[in-house]
Formats: structure tokens, sequence, C-alpha cells
């Protein structure tokens, strides 16, 4: 199929592109990567009156340090974070988890902010943006604001951007020195979006104890489920092979996964119990220098 007619704008600058989607509003989409937006446009079940091609915009092309934190602007292409050396140093959770995307030639035309934008519950960044407690900037026309993962991300597809609002950037915090992390999936075909995804990170005190302990799941629901309160309790514990089955078992009964035709709930909730386990003893193993 081919998409329902259209109107194509390519602005040279962030200041144009704002302005063109706060004079189409709804009837507007944003093109970046179009890994996403194109094959739904092809389907007809996107059909915006105006596209906005975002992909000339260069000041939303930066991975850069800022004070505990790591700053990807929206156009930053999935291949980039998957071989970025300051990333891989501060924060290499993401390149790791960013080489899982798809297949080469959607990490070559995927970018951060369309991900994020298009919200799939089932999706690398959500998930991220969720477990490291990430900070994600908008702009409009009228102004600029930021908003915390676990508010952005509303519904399947959903989030608390307007349609006048363009994601320009994430901020991510820097995992610190012996900071351990892991991410798991399981999926049908390598590239396919994950049936059920497990993130995870650990710091150990020094006296071998969880200082903190950080856990989320994808693929469960409308949007990732963070497991705060699971991962809160175990504060001042240690992680060893009993306590990792323990909460791999209460993060299988802390989430309500539906059936459909990928999968049944049941075989989910064994999904996230066996990923949950294996990526805390990574997570584990990453703290003492390699991983499980």
């Amino acid at each position: 199929m081919k998409p329902a007619a259209f109107t194509y704008h390519a602005p040279q600058t962030l200041d144009d592109a704002l302005a063109l989607l706060g004079t189409h509003g709804d009837a507007a989409r944003p093109l970046a990567g179009g890994q996403s937006l194109v094959p739904m446009m092809n389907m007809r079940v996107a059909r915006p009156g105006h596209l906005v091609d975002i992909n000339a915009l260069h000041e939303l092309q930066f991975i850069r340090e800022t004070p505990g934190m790591v700053e990807i602007g929206a156009l930053v292409r999935h291949c980039e974070i998957e071989h970025s050396p300051l990333l891989q140093r501060l924060c290499p959770i993401l390149p790791v988890v960013a080489a899982s995307i798809g297949h080469l030639a959607i990490r070559e035309r995927g970018t951060t902010g369309g991900s994020l934008a298009n919200a799939d519950p089932a999706a690398q960044w959500p998930l991220l943006a969720l477990l490291l407690d990430a900070r994600i900037d908008l702009a409009s026309s009228s102004g600029r604001r930021s908003v915390t993962a676990e508010k952005f991300f509303i519904g399947v597809f959903t989030t608390a951007a307007q349609a006048n609002e363009l994601v320009t950037a994430i901020a991510l915090p820097q995992l610190g020195a012996g900071e351990g992390w892991a991410y798991r999936s399981f999926t049908r075909r390598h590239g396919d979006y994950a049936i059920i995804a497990v993130g995870a990170t650990v710091k150990l005190a020094t006296n071998g104890v969880i200082e903190r302990l950080r856990l989320a799941v994808g693929g469960v629901g409308g949007v990732p489920v963070l497991l705060d309160a699971i991962a809160s309790e175990w504060s001042g514990h240690t992680l060893d092979a009993d306590a990792t089955r323990e909460i791999g078992r209460r993060a299988a009964a802390a989430v309500e996964p539906g059936d459909d035709v990928h999968a049944s709930a049941v075989f989910r909730r064994e999904l996230i119990e066996v990923l949950t386990v294996d990526a805390l003893a990574d997570a584990l193993g990453r703290t003492q220098g390699s991983p499980a």
C-alpha cells in the first residue's frame, strides 16, 4: 500500500520545525528515522496531513557529558549509541542495548527521539528511560520543558508530549564505578520486539550488601513497569542466589501481563521470572568486574 496524500516540509532549523508543528497541530507528524512512522503511513494506520522532516536539524545530533549525566540528542541514531566511546565509558548499558535493536539497517536510520516519541511498550528505549529515571526534554514554539520518564509514558504509543511539541533530547544518569547492569529479552526471532524484556542495575555498599537496586520490565502492558517496591525491599540485603530467585518470583507476581497471539500471560510470567534472575546475576557479576 501507499500512504494517503500529505504535504512534505523540510525545515532547516529547530525553530522552523516547531513553528510548523504549532501551525498544523494534530495534522502534522515529525519524521526522523521513519522506521515506525513510514510503515504505519503505508498501511494507512497513520494519516498525517503534514510530514515535518527534521533530519536537517543538526542541533539535535549530539552525545555529551554533563555533571553526573549523559545527554543524547533526539536525532542520534541507534548505531551511534552502539559505537559511542563516551557512552561505553559512562553508561555502558546504553551501547549494549542499542546493539539489540532490530537489524543493522534499522539501527542506521532509527533515532532515539523517534523511539521515545513512538512509545512502543516493547521497545528498548522506553524501558531504559524508565529503568534509569531519565529526563526527556521537549520543545515547542512557546517554550521548553522536561518530563521524567515515569510521567512521559502514558500508554501504548501515547506520551505526555503535546501535538505541537518535539522530543529534543534524553538525559540519563551515569552509572557509578562498580555499578552493575544488565538487559535481558526474549524474542521470537532476531530483530523482533521483545515479548518480555528486563533491565536491572545493582550498586553494592562497601560491606557487600545492596545499596541500590533498580528493576524494570517491558512487554507486559501499555508501558514498561518499574518495580521500585520490590527493589527497595532488598536494600541492605545480600544479593545471593536465593535472593535473585525470590526477586524473580516477586517480579513475576507483581505484573499483570495479558494474552495475545505471541504469548500467553502464564508464559510471560515465566519469562519475567527467568529473565529477572538471569539479569540480576549478570548485573551482580559486573559489580565485581565482569559479567556473570
